[in-house]
């Protein structure tokens, strides 16, 4: 969700929780203008920001490009409304005994919108694409509980999968893995067309893909304005579209797209500037989301900063600074309760948080203590003395600037430093200076699930060498508890691995946690059957329009 994503944002032994995940405030059905019948040739409209890099699913780890990923592509998995991973690509995928090797067959058929075949060998080639360390893909880390991964090794082929037919492949892991049905729903386990690998670079500009929908021409993704997807016919599986198409428009700044969602000139808004918050249930009646979703706010203190490294002063530093934030008064007044303080670093609406995420060991660090924090800053200052300005970098195209200023003026007060928010134009701008460690400060952070798995909220984020790793935090203590629950024998087992994972975490604090997310979006009256997933991304291929 990019927040980074999945993108995203980057999971493995857990199911999504029973939560209800219903639109709140009903469907568009009532509001739809006339009441006429859907047309099935209907573009339906939305938001967007300008993806970070050339649409190369192996390395889409931004909620940009992320939403348009997921609509024109389709891997062998994908997910129901509340995370219950279905059967897409793949007629079937089953484990054997130890979960060590998994039996992928494909449906008959399949096709590329290009009229080329899906086979066997699509994934095969695209999954090793993406675990080549050569090809420096964001994604390579997924791949590597597949036989044959290495990390450093240019040319390293995963020598895990096995081909048995066009329609048929099996997969061999290092280690047990019970959900690895959910991780591969993830867009980086996609395939790829034969074209793609004679010039990837081209391929991702204009992407050809076997999902639900495909772009409208060449040319369509207008850089820093917007792309256009129509229906693809040759799309085979539970996505099958109730509409046109979909044309996502990059918006500068989500206040103007509210404004376009109530002149009817936007159809779905999924991201609502925080201005907005006390009014959007009454400005859009009946036309309005306010549920949990998969997603976590922090901000993140790169660690090749100094006083602010792995070390005895930085942690003090990081505590300090989490201690003296109150969450609950920026929650309440600035977010009108769409927020959630963060109890640890995953999300509430995951199977089983109520029992290792709401009481993490070691979350008092993120409890208003201004006392404490001071304290802990002073003895931070006894190691090495801390002068000038702490800045939190933000993207002005996400609606950030409001909780960053408010959390500054925290900073400021409860700790007796001058401290501001930096703004980026662009969410594109903020990521490659975060990719170049060319920060100077703190930034903005956060995750919105690939797929419905606590691990999914740790690994990609601070893990050694994860491609969504910005602050660089490295630990071989964490890294070690990934890895026993990854090869855990049991869910109950990998919940108390992960667990420890996060005390390490809620004890070192690579980045600080702040709440969870909740959707909150509108749409039009043009638009009817809007429903939010378990990820907050609006089910797209549902929506109808009778215009």
């Amino acid at each position: 969700m990019k927040n980074n994503r999945k993108a995203i944002s980057a999971l493995s032994v857990l199911a999504i929780s029973a939560l209800g995940l219903a639109a709140c405030g009903g469907g568009g059905g009532s509001n739809a203008k006339g009441g006429g019948e859907a047309n099935p040739d209907a573009i339906i409209t939305t938001n967007g920001v300008e993806p970070q890099n050339p649409l190369i699913p192996t390395n889409t780890t931004e909620v940009g490009g992320g939403k348009i990923v997921d609509l024109v592509f389709s891997g062998l998995v994908s997910f129901e409304a509340d995370g219950t991973p279905r059967m897409d690509q793949a007629e079937s995928i089953e484990p054997n005994d130890d979960n060590t090797v998994w039996t992928v067959k494909l449906k008959k058929g399949l096709k590329f919108s290009d009229g080329s075949p899906v086979t066997s060998d699509s994934f095969i080639k695209a999954w090793n694409y993406g675990a080549d360390v050569a090809n420096a893909q964001g994604g390579q880390y997924f791949f590597e509980n597949i036989k044959g991964y290495s990390a450093d090794k240019k040319g390293a082929k995963l020598t895990g999968l096995k081909k048995v037919s066009d329609t048929e492949f099996t997969v061999e892991l290092n280690n047990p893995e019970a959900d690895f049905l959910k991780r591969i729903g993830y867009s980086a386990f996609v395939p790829l067309p034969e074209s793609a690998f004679k010039d990837m670079k081209k391929f991702g500009e204009n992407p050809v893909g076997n999902g639900p929908y495909k772009f409208e021409s060449e040319g369509a993704w207008k850089h820093n304005q917007g792309v256009k997807l129509i229906k693809s016919d040759s799309y085979k599986g539970p996505r099958e579209p109730k509409n046109g198409g979909v044309q996502i428009t990059f918006y500068e700044s989500p206040k103007t797209a509210y404004a376009d969602t109530q002149a009817d000139r936007l159809d779905i808004l999924d991201q609502i500037d925080p201005s907005n918050f006390a009014t959007y249930k009454a400005d859009f009646d009946g036309r309005n989301v306010n549920q949990p979703a998969a997603i976590f706010q922090s901000f993140t203190i790169p660690q090749y900063l100094d006083h602010f490294k792995n070390d005895e002063e930085g942690k003090l530093r990081r505590q300090a600074i989490s201690m003296a934030i109150d969450r609950e008064e920026i929650t309440k007044t600035l977010f009108d309760g769409t927020r959630t303080p963060a109890s640890d670093f995953t999300s509430p609406v995951l199977e089983g948080w109520d029992n290792w995420g709401k009481n993490a060991e070691g979350n008092d660090v993120l409890k208003f203590n201004p006392e404490e924090a001071k304290k802990r800053w002073a003895e931070a200052d006894k190691i090495s003395k801390y002068e000038g300005t702490f800045t939190i970098a933000y993207n002005a195209d996400g609606g950030h600037q409001e909780w960053v200023d408010a959390l500054s003026n925290q900073l400021s007060r409860n700790l007796g430093i001058k401290a501001q928010g930096k703004s980026y134009p662009a969410f594109k701008g903020l990521l490659d200076d975060q990719d170049s460690d060319k920060m100077t400060g703190a930034m903005r952070s956060g995750w919105q699930s690939d797929y419905p798995s606590q691990v999914n909220f740790l690994s990609p984020l601070y893990k050694t060498g994860a491609g969504s790793n910005y602050g660089r935090y490295t630990s071989k203590e964490f890294d070690g508890y990934l890895e026993q629950a990854g090869s855990a024998d049991s869910p109950e087992k990998a919940d108390e691995l992960y667990a420890k994972a996060q005390s390490t975490l809620l004890n070192d604090l690579p980045a600080i946690p702040l709440w969870y997310n909740n959707v909150n979006g509108v749409w039009s009256s043009k638009v009817d059957n809007v429903e939010f997933g378990w990820n907050s991304v609006p089910i797209y291929t549902e929506v109808t329009k009778s215009e």
